[in-house]
């Protein structure tokens, strides 16, 4: 039984057709609209909620408690961003955030003496030798991302474990630490600006810089990228090492605002910060990037909050139906746009073709 594999002909008149008056192919509508899809979702949220909940889903204060609640979620999103602009799944980066935690707790409670500050520095370094390790297993050994990371993160939650005793560390802070992540400026959460900061800088590296260039030029096609003299393995080493860092960080921030470790903390985080890593693929820029993962995360938080408001807080069961519905859905809809994606820029490879040979049959042969 034969199968037919030819690939459907696209006569160059019709390639012509599809190229705009600025000779690019045009882009379908549901591609426009789905680059702008999480800010549509969070103006549609904005209203429907509005409507139902005008006089809590529209305060300041829940808008505000949903900014400072999401802040450290949001940081797991973005460190799982870095390598995956490179082809690498991260998914210990829950669990570095959990490892983050816990040493800042166990310091603070055996080693009372030592300033916060210090702590962090050493719980960053610590940090980067995990990302380090994760990636020896990757390239080293030739495993799988999301094999290598998946153990990664169950030695991090046996390390975790250890340190704490199997039991919840709390009282490791003074209220001057707790105060760096429960204060306000002119009224937004400070760990708000925290976030800010951590995505300028991301963006900035990963849009306007020669290492975001490689990274995503890497995960783009790995082999081409070799090819072209780029180090693929010092890449993934320095992504994957840069994503620890940056879980790390996300659990510093949580030990400012809450100042207590429990073992669920870090895994329970890595579920919406990859739904939020997934939809924000699908916008603006049509790949991973820092913009469109923040955007795509808030939007989500908000309609849970906005269904958390409008059914009560016995509904237990809102939040995690609501980000396993919205992963299966990012995915899905960041798969299309990429296909979509592909599908037009090989159409205008080939009406750029077509006019090349057209302008080659029209102009006379030399005599």
């Amino acid at each position: 039984m034969s199968t037919d594999t030819t690939k459907p002909v696209v006569s160059p008149a019709a390639r012509r057709s599809l190229k705009s008056s600025s000779g690019a192919v045009s882009t379908p509508l549901s591609v426009t609209l789905g680059r702008y899809s999480a800010i549509i979702l969070w103006a549609g949220f904005t209203i429907l909620f509005g409507i139902l909940r005008p006089d809590t889903f529209l305060s300041s204060v829940t808008w505000r408690l949903t900014f400072s609640e999401g802040v450290v979620t949001a940081i797991v999103a973005l460190a799982f961003l870095v390598p995956l602009a490179a082809g690498v799944y991260d998914l210990s980066v829950g669990a570095t955030m959990g490892t983050g935690l816990v040493l800042m707790n166990w310091f603070g409670l055996n080693h009372p003496g030592l300033p916060p500050w210090q702590v962090a520095i050493g719980v960053l370094a610590f940090c980067a030798l995990i990302g380090f390790c994760s990636a020896v297993v990757i390239v080293k050994f030739r495993v799988q991302s999301l094999i290598a990371t998946l153990g990664v993160s169950q030695v991090l939650l046996a390390f975790q474990l250890f340190m704490a005793n199997n039991r919840q560390l709390t009282g490791a802070f003074e209220s001057s630490w707790l105060d760096l992540g429960n204060g306000q400026v002119l009224g937004i959460p400070v760990v708000a600006l925290y976030l800010l900061v951590l995505a300028v800088l991301m963006w900035f590296v990963l849009e306007h810089t020669p290492v975001g260039r490689r990274l995503f030029a890497v995960g783009s096609n790995p082999e081409a990228a070799r090819l072209a003299g780029l180090n693929v393995e010092r890449l993934t080493y320095g992504s994957l090492m840069t994503s620890a860092v940056i879980g790390g960080f996300a659990g510093i921030v949580f030990s400012m605002k809450v100042g207590t470790y429990n073992s669920s903390v870090g895994p329970g985080l890595l579920f919406p910060a990859l739904a939020a890593v997934f939809f924000g693929a699908s916008q603006f820029a049509r790949r991973p990037n820092v913009w469109g993962t923040l955007i795509a995360y808030f939007a989500l938080a908000f309609g849970v909050k906005g269904l958390q408001l409008t059914f009560g807080p016995g509904t237990f069961w809102i939040q995690p139906l609501f980000q396993g519905a919205a992963l299966l859905i990012a995915v899905a809809l960041a798969s299309r746009v990429v296909g979509q994606t592909r599908r037009s820029r090989q159409l205008q490879r080939e009406a750029a073709a077509d006019d090349a040979q057209a302008a080659g049959e029209a102009t006379p042969p030399p005599r």
